[in-house]
């Protein structure tokens, strides 16, 4: 089965509009013929934004990203948030043109479904179909370990409200995620709507609904006890570890039985 593109077309709602076109222009103008293309993802391009509510996602790809000065980035992000407070926050990822062709089921993944292309030349159109398969899932989740440590390093360390906070929320989401990967082959689809993903994992997932809940619970409202969320966290991402690895394992066990 071929995953489609999660958001087909562009439908920036009119009070977002503004704050769109001023970050993409303040990129290009601050990176002058260093970005190859902009992408954004999630509820803005969508149209379903709330303001105050919703966040904005892009993706900035380029030939090389060390040509990108990250200081700059943020400096961009923070000016526009004190002018625009309907965003809650500006994520912005940036990734080179050899990440996207050499890494399809990551990066490719991310620019091709997940993305859409707002300025510049769709890289996404280079990668070829992604099949949903054992191999896809298991490369879509190459990096959830890490990811994991740093999250949770942060948050152990957190002394900010704020910042625990966003950690939580942002730890949260990715679990969340991590879960309805496991379940792209009875859906069929890639959701990024977290309620529609709440919904398949518990319906296809064994993993107790409980713990589905409180993640879930702790995205709407990230204000909970650090020791208790990081307990509840590592218990699902143990779940996760153990059904990845039994995934791998079943991508050799008809070899092996064939030698054996």
């Amino acid at each position: 089965m071929v995953l489609e593109k999660v958001i087909k077309k562009i439908n920036i709602q009119t009070e977002y509009k503004t704050f769109v076109e001023e970050y993409t222009t303040g990129l290009l103008s601050e990176f002058s013929g260093k970005i190859h293309s902009i992408y954004m993802c999630g509820s803005i391009p969508k149209g379903t934004a709330k303001p105050f509510q919703s966040d904005a996602d892009f993706t900035i790809v380029c030939e090389k990203p060390e040509d990108l000065d990250y200081d700059r980035v943020s400096y961009l992000k923070d000016q526009l948030l004190q002018k625009y407070s309907l965003v809650t926050k500006v994520d912005t990822v940036i990734c080179s043109l050899d990440d996207i062709r050499s890494n399809p089921n990551e990066w490719g993944f991310w620019i091709k479904i997940i993305c859409v292309c707002i300025y510049g030349t769709d890289i996404g159109e280079e990668v070829p179909p992604i099949l949903i398969s054992p191999e896809f899932i298991l490369d879509l989740n190459s990096d959830t370990q890490e990811a994991v440590d740093r999250v949770r390093g942060f948050l152990s360390n957190a002394d900010d409200d704020t910042l625990k906070s966003r950690y939580t929320k942002g730890y949260s989401k990715r679990l969340i995620r991590a879960l309805y990967s496991l379940v792209l082959e009875d859906t069929g689809v890639w959701q990024d709507d977290i309620i529609k993903m709440k919904s398949a994992i518990s319906e296809y997932c064994t993993i107790d609904s409980a713990l589905v809940d409180y993640l879930y619970a702790t995205y709407l409202d990230s204000r909970v006890d650090v020791e208790e969320f990081l307990g509840i966290a590592e218990e699902v991402y143990c779940y996760i570890e153990k059904t990845l690895t039994a995934l791998a394992a079943s991508r050799t066990s008809p070899d092996t039985e064939l030698t054996t």
